[in-house]
């Protein structure tokens, strides 16, 4: 009998879960949306919505969008009252801004520290000092203060449902570019924000085609502003889908790696989770073997070189050369600094 997706959560758990997500949301959820928040299969989901519609009389609307079905809870009519945070869940949200004030910038910091305090008044008692428990690690971050207008911008443009005239500069062009997106998701990947858009033309120019969807570093925004052009959120895009199946940012077409680990670094790339169809082969007790799938080859290479002499590329060959071509490149450097003394 296979193992439960998510084996540490109890049936009641997922049911608590599950219906305080759609009471307090008011969002419309798809089934698989359901299934990865919960952990647990779609058919446990549906079994789930059964026994809150008998246990709880509440109803469940069902709705079909381009073949998906999508769920939410007919809320009553009042609003329900306010309720108490709990000791636990007020520490959790101050972790997560402790953990999130290096990316915010000090004024968006700002306001969710004021969100956090007027919750205080009401939280149940638990959470006395906890502030003082966690805090981030900044070096190497960039500074977001600068950028918290744009980032304002495109949340609005994002509540609005409006395409955006964007002016970007990636960091290797000479001068910026403006074109027309549709702001759809604003994500963190290495202390970096990022937006996911969909590419909607030219200002001025009517759009023929799609060419590519951008991934923006939003620090390299120069400038954004909200049209009055509407558009519907794309039924086709999948956040969890483009960019958590395989290693690597940029994505292009995927192809297998294996990577060879040996002492501290074999541990530490042992800990964590490179890719979701990764596999880890112990060879002996100081080396394990890495593979998985990933979407970018500078990237891979780049990771690579992190752990110094205690990784090795073992396939695929072509990736290998590259960093023995590298390795080459880097010693040439340091042998034209011996030059110099």
């Amino acid at each position: 009998m296979p193992d439960k997706i998510s084996p540490y959560a109890t049936y009641g758990e997922k049911i608590i879960k599950l219906f305080a997500k759609l009471l307090f949301s008011g969002q419309s959820y798809s089934l698989t949306d359901l299934s990865r928040m919960l952990g647990c299969s779609k058919q446990t989901v549906l079994r789930l919505m059964d026994d809150i519609r008998r246990s709880y009389g509440v109803e469940i609307e069902e709705t079909v969008q381009e073949r998906n079905k999508y769920y939410r809870l007919r809320r009553p009519g009042k609003v329900p009252p306010a309720m108490a945070l709990t000791g636990s869940e007020m520490s959790v949200l101050l972790m997560c801004q402790a953990f999130a004030r290096h990316l915010l910038g000090e004024t968006l910091f700002e306001e969710a520290a004021t969100a956090i305090e007027k919750n205080r008044a009401i939280a149940v008692a638990g959470a006395g000092g906890a502030e003082r428990s966690f805090t981030s690690f900044k070096p190497g971050s960039i500074d977001y203060t600068p950028h918290e207008e744009v980032i304002r911008t495109l949340l609005k443009a994002m509540e609005t449902g409006r395409i955006c005239v964007v002016t970007y500069r990636s960091l290797l062009a000479s001068r910026s570019k403006k074109f027309l997106v549709m702001p759809l998701k604003i994500f963190s990947h290495n202390d970096t924000i990022y937006l996911s858009a969909r590419y909607a033309g030219k200002p001025g120019k009517l759009l023929t085609d799609r060419e590519y969807d951008p991934l923006l570093a939003v620090h390299r925004l120069k400038d954004v502003e909200i049209t009055d052009r509407p558009f519907d959120y794309p039924k086709d895009y999948d956040f969890e889908v483009i960019y958590n199946r395989n290693f690597g940012l940029i994505k292009g077409e995927a192809f297998a790696v294996e990577v060879e680990f040996t002492g501290l670094s074999a541990r530490y790339a042992a800990e964590r989770t490179w890719s979701p169809d990764q596999r880890i082969r112990r060879i002996d007790d100081e080396t394990i073997r890495l593979s998985f799938s990933s979407s970018s080859e500078r990237e891979f290479i780049s990771w690579v070189l992190s752990f110094g002499t205690e990784a090795r590329i073992v396939s695929p060959t072509r990736l290998a050369d590259r960093m023995r071509e590298t390795l080459g490149i880097m010693q040439r450097l340091y042998e034209e600094l011996d030059g110099l003394a």
